[in-house]
């Protein structure tokens, strides 16, 4: 004999409005600061490997550069419509330096 199928729903947790614009706001801010700074670092090490002058100049370039790219993503975080954009207009771009930069070699963690 089987036990009886129980058809029990959890409840959903309902959000205010306040609430869902205060998670909003704050995934943003990670975005932006963890995201932000994850993006200006690929893209640091990119021009570092790739810029066509000394070493030291190339690095120096770069890490210049990574302070406007860094500011230029924080704003492009908070102007775009949702979170969920934001979130996926630095980690695709993101991936897609950090697979360049494997393909180079020029990962330090790199998996082989």
């Amino acid at each position: 004999m089987q036990a009886p199928a129980t058809t029990e729903k959890m409840p959903r947790l309902r959000l205010s409005a306040g609430a869902v614009y205060r998670l909003g706001v704050a995934s943003r801010s990670v975005a932006a600061i963890v995201g932000g700074y994850v993006l200006a670092a690929l893209v640091t090490m990119l021009l570092s490997v790739s810029l066509p002058m000394a070493r030291s100049e190339a690095v120096m370039t770069a890490t210049l550069l990574s302070f406007a790219i860094y500011t230029c993503a924080v704003m492009w975080v908070f102007a775009t419509r949702s979170a969920l954009r934001a979130w996926l207009g630095l980690l695709i771009p993101a991936a897609v330096i950090a697979a360049i930069l494997q393909w180079m070699d020029a990962l330090s963690w790199s998996l082989a």
